[in-house]
């Protein structure tokens, strides 16, 4: 078995949720004339690539530490959602459905087709990634509890639609441009549609259920569109942690990782040397899962 990667780069550049502490890095002694470089890391838990623990929105929850290998390992799928829903809409299980299998007890990693966004692609837009981004509704949550899944991942800034955060009252201008969306698209106000009894939903009312997600995962995630993998994410072992910074990998046999890799070969890539998400080039790969879809 070998490791395909769907963790962002972490450094000082990568954004943390808005509003959140940052990563700053320290030495406090470098090779001459101490010997040995030495770092102070500060930063919050809700940066890069990371797992939203239950105590974040549950009090009574499991803290980080507290899941085991069990529920961070298992099969799951990749799918691709994103030619069907774009800035401020709203996707559903339906379009899930429609492109892949989901058994139940699997994880399920979204590819909203946002982490072409991200610090590390050439399309670099974090107003886009972080706010702009679709989300699902209570339709989908329910869905995700009748299907019993481990935990969700999501390419992009919160497994919330953006608008049904904080989100919402921190960026103004684009709230009133989520409000236009939705009357026109869904035939009602922004917060006719995301009522209060509905705010974050899929934090408030998943943790709870044991149904936490993983947030800004992307890497190497093109490579896997619509695609059934075993799929591990890797957080601290941090006892009261509300959440953690995690590498999330998709777990393949030794043939169909010689496969990846020569379609990779074939692609743009990122400085970080990930898959270029917004290369045109690189569009064969939304085609063949399109293709993979049945559509």
């Amino acid at each position: 078995m070998k490791a395909i990667d769907l963790t962002i780069p972490l450094g000082v550049g990568t954004p943390p949720w808005p509003t959140y502490i940052p990563l700053q890095v320290q030495y406090f002694k470098r090779l001459a004339p101490n010997g040995a470089n030495g770092q102070v890391v500060t930063h919050s838990n809700h940066i890069g690539t990371h797992l939203d623990g239950e105590i974040h929105f549950y009090t009574p929850g499991k803290d980080i530490a507290s899941l085991d290998f069990d529920y961070l390992m298992h099969e799951g799928v990749v799918v691709d959602l994103s030619d069907a829903a774009g800035d401020y809409d709203v996707y559903t299980s339906k379009m899930v459905e429609d492109r892949v299998e989901v058994k139940e007890g699997d994880i399920l990693i979204v590819n909203t087709g946002y982490h072409k966004y991200g610090w590390d692609q050439p399309l670099a837009d974090e107003v886009r990634y972080m706010v702009k981004h679709p989300g699902p509704d209570r339709e989908f949550a329910e869905w995700a509890k009748k299907l019993k899944l481990r935990w969700i991942g999501v390419d992009c800034g919160s497994a919330d639609h953006p608008m049904n955060t904080k989100v919402r009252d921190w960026m103004p201008r684009q709230a009133k441009e989520a409000d236009e969306h939705f009357k026109k698209a869904y035939g009602m106000p922004l917060a006719d549609y995301f009522s209060d009894d509905k705010y974050q939903l899929m934090h408030i009312e998943m943790f709870n259920e044991g149904i936490i997600h993983a947030e800004c995962v992307g890497g190497d995630i093109d490579l896997l569109l619509n695609q059934r993998v075993t799929i591990a994410c890797f957080p601290w072992k941090f006892v009261d942690g509300e959440a953690s910074i995690a590498r999330i990998v998709a777990m393949v046999d030794d043939d169909r990782y010689e496969e990846l890799m020569a379609t990779k070969a074939k692609c743009k890539l990122t400085k970080f040397g990930d898959v270029d998400a917004g290369a045109p080039e690189n569009r064969f790969l939304y085609e063949d899962a399109k293709k993979r879809a049945g559509r």
